[in-house]
Formats: C-alpha cells, structure tokens, sequence
C-alpha cells in the first residue's frame, strides 16, 4: 500500500471518529432539550443552548491561548466571513427555533424519523450543489445508515402526524444541511472559534428575538442546565463535526452523523435499562453496513492540487513536503502555515480540504 493510500485511510478514521462522537454528543443531548422545553419557550432554549455553547468554548479557547501559543491561523477571507455568517442563521438561528418547536407538538418517535432527513439533505446539497463527489456505494452507505434510523424508530407507537410540527422539524433538517455545506467551506479554520462564532452570535440573536417577544428564560437553575447542555450537545459536538467536515466532506460527515438516534438507542440500554428487540439488532446491521460501505470506498484518479496557503495540523506525507523557516524538532504531527506547491498525482483520496476537486 503506499504513502498517499496510508494517509488517506488515516484520515478517513479520523473523521469517522470525529462524525461519530458529535453524534453521540447531539444525540444525548435531543431527549433532555424536550424536558427543557417545559420552562422555556422554543427561541429562548435555542438561545440558551447556543449562548452556553459559545461562551463555554470561548472560556476554553482563552485558557487554551494562556497555556500555550498556537500558531497563526489561516487569515480568514471575506468569502469565508460569508459563507460561516450563512451557515449561523440557517444552522445557528433558524434551524434550532424550528426544530424545538416542531418538539412541542410531535411525538419523540415522529421526530427521531424526521431528524433522519438532515443526512438526506445534507448529501443531496453536497452532490448536487456544492459538487461533491459520489458513486454508488457511498449512495449505497448512505441509504443503509438512514434505513437503519427507520428501522430503529418505526416500531415505536407513533402518533397521529402534526403537520406543522412536522413541517417544522423538515424544515430544521433542510437548514442544517446548508449549513453543513457551508461549514465544509470554512472547516480549514480552528474548529473551536467557528463553534464559538456560531454559538455566541447565535445565542445573542435567539435570546434577543425572546426577549422582544417578552420571553425570559424560566429560572436560574434551568437556564444553567440548558448552558451547559448547549456546550455538550452543541459546542463540542460542532467542534468534533468540523473537524469530520475536515476529512470526509459533508455527505459522508453527514452519513455517519445520521447514526445519533441509533447511538441514543444503545444508550437508553443502560440508562434507562431498556431491553432491546429486533429492531435494535436490525438498525445495528444496517447502519454496520453502511459505516463499513463507506470506510472500504476506493476513489482513486489523477487530479491537480492548486497552490494553497492554509494552517492544520499535518504529517509531512505526500501532500506536506515543504521547509520550515523555524526551528523543528522533527516531532509529527505538527501545526504551523505552510503552503502547497501544485502538485499532479493519483492515489485514493476523500473530499477532505485538500481534494476539493471538479471530477
């Protein structure tokens, strides 16, 4: 196997690993949103939720700055101020009123079936607008990892469909994966500022939408839990997402994200103690299927690199060979701007932030 195949698999199980963990991280944290949502209106726990992402990652990045210098990060492009301002109103503001407010009025089976739908839109956007490269056994991944969502929440008793409700939590969905699409455009940059970016600006905004409304957040100790429910679910969780968005592209991100209901499923097993049936083992065969379709994906053609100017933690394989104008210690990996000569090559690769190519 060589260098580039070996770096490319690499990767690919950093990402995965990444995608995984926001899940577990999201899904966990969907359950007890509903719980919260009896002290508090739709836009002010939205608000809460961000506001205790954002500041929370905030207070991180500035002890982070205290104990260590990091190194200069990729100058941020006026495209690139566009791009992440578009993704904090669809996936920041928008996208989280919508979805606690289709919560209110629709049952927790419905929603874990409609929830289902942000991987589908997110994978459509990426192939379809934004270009990302597909064949048929990423399609093939993707649709076993969403049947196995199916699968898990079909056999609860679903109850009869609010259509506004319904409406709503599709409507989060489709938010979600432009926001998605448009992370991917920016996820080059320090994932924990663009989390505490979106949290922080989404926060203020939801916050400031309630308060004009006349709507306050309902008690002190409820206002905290959802904080610190926003920093897990949402703060760390985006954190993990970008830097999945890093190596996988956003279909594939997407994929392996829509296995949060199956992860809160195995969860409830020890929690709640909750005996699992068919539908369980089912999903687990499926969404093992369509993980497994996506980690043996071999795409592989020549392509050109552009010249590219960017700061990220790296290993000097293939795509790194280039000279320092510090003093190294020859540790790997390390951090630090470099910039990419173009370079014409083939070997397997991902729609990670160095093969964002035309096919």
């Amino acid at each position: 196997m060589d260098e580039q195949s070996v770096a490319a698999g690499s990767g690919a199980r950093q990402g995965v690993t990444y995608a995984v963990l926001a899940a577990v991280l999201f899904g966990a944290s969907t359950p007890f949103a509903k719980l919260l949502l009896r002290h508090n209106a739709p836009v002010v726990l939205a608000g809460l939720l961000y506001a205790g992402s954002g500041l929370g990652l905030s207070i991180w990045i500035a002890l982070r700055a205290a104990v260590r210098a990091r190194p200069a990060a990729s100058a941020w492009r006026r495209c690139d101020l566009l791009w992440l301002a578009a993704a904090i109103l669809c996936g920041g503001v928008l996208a989280p009123v919508l979805m606690l407010t289709g919560l209110r009025s629709v049952a927790a089976a419905n929603a874990s079936l409609l929830l289902n739908l942000e991987g589908v839109f997110t994978a459509l956007l990426a192939w379809f607008v934004f270009r990302e490269n597909f064949d048929r056994r990423v399609l093939a991944g993707l649709f076993a990892i969403i049947t196995g969502g199916v699968v898990l929440a079909w056999p609860a008793r679903l109850a009869p469909a609010d259509t506004l409700g319904s409406a709503c939590i599709a409507g989060a969905c489709i938010c979600w994966a432009i926001d998605n699409n448009l992370t991917r455009k920016v996820s080059i940059q320090d994932p924990c500022v663009i989390a505490a970016l979106k949290g922080v600006t989404a926060g203020a905004v939801n916050l400031g939408i309630g308060a004009y409304l006349g709507l306050l957040p309902t008690g002190v100790a409820a206002a905290a839990g959802a904080a610190l429910l926003g920093l897990a679910g949402y703060g760390i969780s985006l954190t993990l997402f970008v830097l999945a968005l890093r190596h996988l592209g956003a279909a594939r991100t997407g994929a392996y994200f829509s296995t949060a209901p199956f992860i809160g499923a195995v969860a409830s097993l020890v929690v709640f103690r909750y005996v699992p049936g068919p539908a369980l083992a089912a999903a687990t065969l499926l969404m093992g299927l369509g993980v497994w379709l996506h980690l043996t994906e071999k795409h592989a053609h020549h392509h050109t690199h552009t010249p590219l100017l960017h700061t990220h933690s790296h290993w000097h394989d293939e795509h790194h060979r280039h000279t320092h104008d510090f003093d190294w210690d020859g540790r790997e990996p390390h951090e630090h701007e470099h910039r990419h000569e173009p370079l014409a090559h083939a070997h397997a690769h991902f729609p990670d932030i160095h093969h964002r190519h035309e096919h």
